[in-house]
């Protein structure tokens, strides 16, 4: 019998949930629109506003799971990566929760939290498998070989692909979070409309940097021919950008199912809500025979629901910390 309270508190969005027995009944997520008068997350900010929304995330999650207190038996909280003073908050909250109610604590490691997050609803990936984890900061190939058992056998080299979406839409003076509204103009616009090269880099690694400066140089080289080139081409200059990131993703995670003789494939991570890369996911599997799997879209950005779930195997193995425990804003893999 387990009844686990999850906590996660990695860059933004303050989220509580909770896993009874393997099943998630509560994922709360308190979003910070503040950031958005600034353009992107300001880390002082962030931390500050996740005091105010800890507490009324940890009840509401609560009330919706019918749980109290008392039936908590283990508090799992997300360790790293992030930013630091807002894991800060989340680890305090989750040593403080457990040390009054004399329960363990569960360390879970971020990244791992978004690949697990596909073992919260049916259908269920088969172990060994392949995850393509992308987010703002993270785009990553992970040989997944059992829950804990993973392998990062591609990453990027310098910037992730969210990131590569969230700076395009800066250049095109898209309110943040920039990335959803690429692919929501994305959906009106010709995909093939604009080209732009595939950075060539050697196995199953990504970069980013160069394909975000051939952006930016292409819309100033249009600006200076057309100042109004921006709002007359937005919709395809979404679907083209969307679409070079998405077949750069699609490419590696191809020659990586090849590799490695799976056809076992899933994504996760903030990007994998993209429609565009769903889409091609769908499509690549239909056209290989792929076995694909992709979480719920409330499991895909940040949210406890992932860190609960993977809270839970944790704690079927005994893996527990100490109140000694401390936040880690670049934790190993």
């Amino acid at each position: 019998m387990s009844v686990i309270l999850a906590i996660e508190s990695s860059c933004d969005d303050t989220s509580v949930a909770i896993c009874n027995n393997g099943k998630i009944t509560a994922n709360v997520i308190a979003n910070q629109t503040i950031h958005q008068n600034y353009g992107g997350v300001i880390p002082e900010l962030a931390s500050r506003v996740h005091q105010q929304n800890i507490v009324p995330a940890v009840q509401q999650a609560l009330i919706n799971a019918n749980v109290t207190k008392q039936d908590i038996t283990a508090v799992a909280f997300t360790r790293g990566p992030g930013l630091l003073g807002s894991l800060l908050v989340g680890v305090s909250f989750a040593k403080s929760f457990a040390l009054a109610l004399n329960i363990p604590l569960i360390s879970v490691n971020h990244m791992h939290a978004h690949i697990l997050a596909h073992f919260i609803d049916d259908p269920k990936p088969s172990f060994p498998f392949l995850c393509l984890t992308v987010s703002g900061g993270h785009t990553q190939i992970v040989l997944v070989k059992d829950y804990f058992d993973m392998e990062i056998v591609g990453e990027t080299l310098d910037d992730a692909a969210g990131e590569a979406f969230d700076k395009t839409a800066k250049l095109l003076a898209l309110p943040y979070p920039g990335g959803p509204l690429i692919d929501k103009h994305a959906k009106l616009g010709n995909p093939l409309a604009f080209k732009f090269a595939e950075p060539q880099i050697p196995e199953l690694n990504f970069s980013f940097s160069g394909f975000k400066t051939s952006i930016l140089y292409f819309i100033r080289k249009q600006e200076k021919e057309n100042p109004d080139f921006i709002a007359e081409h937005l919709d395809d200059i979404c679907a083209s950008v969307q679409h070079s990131i998405v077949q750069i993703l699609l490419n590696k995670l191809k020659k990586a199912a090849k590799q490695y003789g799976i056809n076992e494939i899933a994504i996760a991570g903030g990007v994998s809500a993209n429609s565009g890369l769903r889409n091609g996911l769908q499509e690549t599997a239909d056209e290989l025979g792929w076995k694909v799997y992709v979480p719920a879209f409330q499991y895909c950005t940040d949210n406890a629901g992932m860190i609960a779930i993977a809270g839970y195997h944790k704690f079927l193995a005994n893996d527990f910390v100490g109140q000694e425990v401390s936040p880690m804003a670049r934790m190993e893999f």
